[in-house]
């Protein structure tokens, strides 16, 4: 029976991976026995990477090791680990650890060298602070395929033949080819499509029909009731199941549709990472990201998705582990030219847009390769910086703080909400006043739409103002995990924040949809007496407040005033200064909306 091909649905955080990872490297060089295989699992669990959390996980563990497990404060040492894992009565222990390295060798983040454990060069870029999330699972995804010789899942003769990644590009690119013959929209494919046809488009033959089997769907589905188009695509993907799996088995048939949704929600979150494609539609379509065009181009004719042939094993692992294979077919002096004249086109659009005085560049055309990498990162760099200029006009507009409202009062009915939240966030922040910078920190697309969350070692949000700093930090955990995820971190980035900006006051806006009483006794502390030797300015709001803040905004507005930030930091000091004067954190907490009441009477407009 047919099978799909899946990302990781064990792992559907990228981040997660980089865990996993920097607990293997522990293991470095080690020879990957069943000994080293269960002791891996078991640094797992001591380092709360795996367990932490999990209720499923706590099944048939005693009460002490759950306490042990779920209080951060306190350390768990290996023999607590293992014992732990003992407990869980495993049929197989040892094939614990090799399910959880099995994604880092599939990404191509390990491999098994003469048994041993053997961080790529991939994997060492990925262990790095400053790692281009981007850039990694680019690199990763276009060696990624089925079959390959590390792997028994996928077998040649039984018609597996793709680069999955490879293949979706082109899969969309033929449909908008087909769709603007046709003189319809090229819009890409659907999130309904890309989970129905994506994760089931197992070899690059078949890329040509799926096309037409998507533009044949989509003619079908042309002009009836959503409630009619609801029943025929439903009907469409039992079919297709059952073709694909080649069974009238009705068990076997639902249970790949009840997956494939989960498959293609996974891979998009992937594949997003890239660059490569981009979201369109009000989050409806997936389509080929237009500012990579050349690249795109020139990877599409390069590489027809078909999987590549390895004379051995060996063969396989020394080019999976080589950052430097393939070679790129846009990485030539001429195309990297083409390249950096397209963004400069580009960043022209957007400095005239924003009215920004155009930026003289560098004579590009003397430049070797390598230069002219760093030159096109540059304008890259510069260009987001234009987008973040054009995303601060925008905010200020009444209606786009009331689309900033709508949006996060609806945060809980969307996809991605932790994404979701950065971004608004960065802009509420943007609308409220005369900030001269904010600076989130989410890795973005080309569209400068986030495509994660912000780095775990860095600040959400920085914001610089003419007379303060800030840093935001934003979370969707309401529960005890809040406290252990952003607690200590939040105010570790704070401190590192104001060390590194010493010319003024720095405070910590911290959002969440509640605030559990964990963290802010932890902030409490700080805030009080000290975190490292020193008081702190930690502000905490749930998104109700914050979204008060932004009406507030609106009706100064409306009124032809602005927000200036000094008064915004007034309403800090005085949240602040509550803890003064309360005993009790969880009053403090419950007083904010009094305070921001209280400081909304004050404003004049």
């Amino acid at each position: 029976m047919k099978k799909t091909w899946s990302i990781t649905t064990t792992l559907r955080n990228p981040e997660r991976l980089r865990d996993f990872l920097i607990v293997l490297n522990q293991l470095g060089n080690c020879k990957w026995d069943l000994e080293n295989q269960r002791k891996y699992q078991i640094l797992l669990i001591k380092e709360r990477i795996y367990g932490f959390g999990n209720n499923q996980f706590y099944n048939g563990l005693s009460q002490t090791y759950i306490d042990l497990i779920d209080d951060p404060t306190r350390k768990i040492s290996f023999e607590e680990a293992e014992k732990i894992f003992i407990a869980k009565n495993y049929e197989d222990p040892a094939m614990r650890g090799r399910q959880s390295i099995n994604p880092l060798k599939k990404f191509g983040f390990v491999v098994l060298k003469d048994k041993k454990i053997s961080i790529t060069s991939l994997g060492k870029l990925f262990l790095n602070d400053d790692f281009d999330l981007g850039e990694i699972f680019f690199r990763s995804f276009i060696k990624w395929q089925i079959p390959n010789p590390d792997s028994d899942d996928y077998n040649l003769k039984d018609g597996y033949d793709i680069k999955p990644f490879i293949g979706i590009l082109h899969l969309i690119q033929k449909v908008n080819k087909k769709s603007g013959i046709l003189r319809e929209k090229e819009k890409g494919i659907s999130k309904e499509e890309f989970s129905l046809f994506c994760p089931t488009l197992v070899n690059y033959k078949d890329i040509d029909s799926y096309s037409e089997k998507i533009i044949s769907l989509r003619e079908k589905l042309k002009g009836k009731t959503r409630q009619e188009q609801k029943t025929i695509f439903s009907k469409y993907r039992y079919v297709f199941a059952e073709e694909f799996l080649q069974t009238t088995d009705t068990t076997k048939i639902q249970k790949l549709l009840k997956n494939l949704k989960d498959y293609g929600d996974n891979a998009i979150r992937y594949f997003r990472l890239t660059r490569y494609i981009y979201i369109r539609g009000g989050g409806v379509y997936i389509d080929l990201e237009p500012r990579r065009s050349i690249e795109i181009k020139n990877l599409l004719n390069f590489d027809n998705a078909q999987s590549k042939v390895f004379i051995s094993k060996k063969d396989y692992i020394e080019y999976i582990s080589n950052i430097s294979k393939p070679e790129l077919p846009w990485e030539t002096i001429e195309k990297l030219i083409e390249i950096a004249v397209t963004l400069i086109d580009d960043i022209r659009l957007y400095e005239k847009e924003t009215g920004i005085t155009p930026k003289s560049f560098l004579n590009y055309n003397d430049l070797e390769e390598d230069g002219l990498k760093r030159f096109i990162s540059d304008l890259r760099n510069y260009r987001r910086e234009l987008q973040d200029k054009q995303n601060q006009q925008k905010t200020q507009e009444i209606e786009q703080i009331k689309i900033c409202i709508n949006d996060l009062e609806n945060i809980f009915k969307a996809d991605d909400r932790p994404i979701l939240l950065e971004k608004l966030l960065s802009l509420g922040l943007n609308a409220l006043n005369d900030a001269l910078k904010i600076k989130p920190n989410y890795p973005v697309g080309d569209d400068n739409e986030p495509t994660f969350t912000a780095p775990a070692n860095i600040p959400d949000i920085e914001c610089f103002y003419e007379n303060y700093n800030a840093i935001c930090e934003v979370t969707m955990l309401t529960g005890r995990n809040q406290w252990y995820n952003e607690g200590q971190p939040v105010m570790r980035h704070l401190r590192d924040f104001e060390n590194k900006h010493i010319d003024k006051s720095s405070y910590c806006l911290f959002v969440a949809p509640k605030l559990h009483r964990d963290t802010i006794n932890t902030f409490w502390t700080a805030i009080k007496y000290e975190y490292e030797g020193r008081k702190q300015k930690i502000v905490p709001l749930s998104i109700n407040n914050f979204i008060e803040l932004l009406k507030i905004l609106v009706e100064i507005k409306k009124h032809g005033k602005l927000l200036k930030h000094n008064d915004l930091f007034r309403l800090y000091d005085k949240i602040l200064e509550k803890s003064e004067v309360l005993s009790d954190s969880n009053e403090w907490v419950k007083s904010v909306q009094k305070t921001i009441t209280s400081w909304q009477e004050s404003l004049t407009f």
